[in-house]
């Protein structure tokens, strides 16, 4: 029997650069995230990539990954023969208090718009009569909205409120307004706290289609149930925020924890 000749070629193993270069250029995307976001660049084109480069004193293939990183999270567009550009500010809400998205950007009275897609009574689901602590069945206001943000669609939220306090809403103005605003304002219930959940998901093709992103597109999802000041539940919300166009910020101030004591356990010993 002829022995086949046993080859000593090893295979090639995978080129190593783009590894090393992950680690700087995620570095170097959170600084110019960073910028982006407090308005360096504004409307001006960014820095070519050999300035870049000099001012982080690396390489051009780094910045340019690193500027990769970017254009895939939707935060710049690179335009041949023009530049690198920020392709939309993200607006940003601050946890620190309970407000409406129109509250946020109160600069001008007209930034917030809202499309109204559904505002009717319906019975309450099982996991909505539990949120709001009603009966199943019970009624309660459904309102969905499309919300735009200086003519953009930014986000997509469903409201379930109980029905003592959605269906005098349903009369006023829930294309211009919030609904926490009208709450307070035209019903005289104020607002004491919150419940918020916040989780990352995928835009399925209908939500895409109405905030006019791709499906799959990262989405903000934020499930907030919104107390009344003497604690009664009445407006649960799933909001859905644009990744590309919405940000979240607060300050957590760190509480001391007291250690707690390990107890030792002896047996009796009795002389």
């Amino acid at each position: 029997m002829t022995a086949t000749p046993f080859s000593s070629a090893r295979p090639r193993p995978p080129d190593p650069a783009p590894g090393r270069r992950s680690a700087p250029a995620r570095r170097i995307r959170d600084i110019l995230r960073a910028r982006i976001r407090t308005g360096v660049y504004g409307s001006r084109p960014l820095p070519a990539e050999a300035e870049l480069a000099a001012d982080f004193a690396t390489s051009r293939n780094i910045v340019r990954d690193a500027l990769t990183l970017l254009r895939d999270e939707g935060l710049i567009d690179r335009v041949p023969g023009a530049g690198t550009f920020v392709v939309v500010d993200k607006a940003v809400q601050g946890l620190d208090r309970l407000r409406g998205l129109a509250e946020t950007f109160e600069t001008r009275s007209d930034r917030v718009t809202n499309r109204v897609l559904l505002a009717e009574v319906m019975p309450a689901t099982p996991l909505v009569a539990e949120r709001l602590e009603r009966r199943v069945g019970d009624p309660v206001v459904v309102l969905e909205r499309v919300r735009y943000l200086d003519g953009a669609p930014l986000s997509l939220d469903a409201s379930y409120l109980t029905a003592d306090v959605g269906i005098p809403l349903l009369d006023k103005d829930l294309t211009g307004c919030d609904v926490f605003g009208l709450l307070e304002a035209e019903l005289g219930l104020p607002l004491g706290s919150a419940a918020v959940a916040i989780e990352a998901v995928a835009a399925d093709p209908t939500v895409a289609g109405l905030l006019e992103v791709r499906a799959g597109a990262p989405l903000l999802f934020v499930e907030r149930l919104t107390y009344t000041d003497s604690g009664r539940p009445v407006d649960l919300e799933y909001i859905r925020f644009r990744g590309d166009r919405f940000s979240l910020s607060g300050r957590l101030d760190r509480v001391p924890v007291t250690p707690r004591r390990s107890v030792a356990h002896h047996s009796d010993q009795r002389g």
